[in-house]
């Protein structure tokens, strides 16, 4: 067994073991509990998700309770999706592992959208991304319930570190970029001329505290705000909108009393309205309390950052129809505007 699949094997084990803990945790009936997890802390907007959707479960009459697990107690979100995957942990709220399916690299793509009111038509409740990421989803067992906004990623950069790239790729040789681990979070950075570091964001602060990277790309300003006493610059490339899947095991959801599903599914659906009803002035908000807490953020002029979508547009795009197909890059060019 790799080390990769033993590390693997026991974060299921944990989560299976917790399972145990509250009598019948995982079967399919109505008047029973079942596990809803995620891996941030509880100011991340995962959590006003999840207490939202519990007090509107609640409001339906469902017999069924959830077991709530915040702040990564289950392990890192990738390994969540995976328990997900398997029916370990019913629902979660998560990022896409494209180590299960490559496709789903596309929720990462960027400079689809540029301001919130697109988001939302794009990757909103019934947003026009819903069905393409359910048809693959449906491949590893899952359901979308929706996508969660955490705004618009950036770029930062740690203390002790000087430069502040703003031109790319002029400024940005020899900077050490923490990237998600995933391919195109690579493909991205490098292109922009960074030394892409893909790292889980478990080891991310530290990274940070210890110079082991110079700034970590992919981030939201709650993020940044979190993460404030190691870093000094935020520079806004706002290069993606990050959007989390809200997923539910396809075979445990269907398995469920039809009165209950519809219960569930009601509940959800208001939550996520009510998110993203909310979502943009969280984004905001954050990125005042990250200016209050003395790190300089950046804004790119107009022709920086063309420049930089045009380098996205030339060399992440066409690999990721290589990914993809041309059916679905096709509508997300329809949909960026790109001819």
């Amino acid at each position: 067994m790799t080390i990769r699949n033993s590390v693997k094997t026991l974060l299921k084990g944990a989560a299976l073991t917790a399972a145990l803990a509250a009598p019948m945790t995982q079967t399919a009936q109505a008047g029973e509990e079942f596990m809803l997890a995620h891996a941030y802390p509880t100011d991340h907007i995962f959590h006003l998700t999840s207490t939202t959707f519990t007090d509107e479960l609640a409001k339906q009459n469902s017999g069924m309770t959830i077991d709530y697990h915040p702040g990564g107690d289950l392990g890192d979100w990738a390994s969540i999706f995976e328990q997900s995957m398997d029916g370990v942990v019913p629902i979660s709220m998560t990022f896409a592992a494209s180590e299960f399916d490559p496709r789903l690299d596309l929720s990462w793509l960027g400079y689809v959208v540029d301001n919130w009111d697109d988001a939302r038509a794009v990757y909103g409740p019934n947003g026009r991304m819903t069905d393409v990421y359910n048809e693959i989803l449906g491949d590893l067992d899952l359901v979308v319930l929706g996508t969660i906004p955490t705004g618009f990623g950036s770029v930062a950069i740690r203390k002790d570190v000087e430069r502040v790239p703003t031109n790319f790729p002029e400024d940005t040789k020899g900077i050490q970029m923490r990237v998600p681990p995933v391919p195109i979070g690579i493909e991205r950075f490098n292109n922009w001329g960074f030394t892409a570091v893909p790292m889980p964001f478990s080891e991310l602060y530290t990274a940070l505290q210890l110079g082991t990277v110079d700034g970590r790309a992919f981030g939201p300003s709650v993020e940044i705000w979190q993460m404030r006493d190691v870093l000094s610059a935020y520079i806004l490339t706002r290069d993606y909108f990050e959007h989390a899947f809200w997923v539910v095991n396809k075979s445990w959801l269907e398995d469920l009393p039809a009165d209950e599903r519809e219960k569930l599914l009601a509940a959800a659906d208001v939550t996520l309205n009510k998110i993203w009803d909310e979502a943009q002035a969280i984004d905001e908000g954050f990125l005042k309390q990250v200016r209050d807490a003395g790190i300089n953020v950046v804004e790119l002029s107009p022709a920086q950052m063309d420049k930089a979508k045009e380098i996205l547009y030339a060399k992440e795009w066409p690999y990721m129809e290589g990914i993809v197909g041309p059916e679905i890059m096709t509508m997300m060019r329809d949909i960026a505007g790109i001819n």
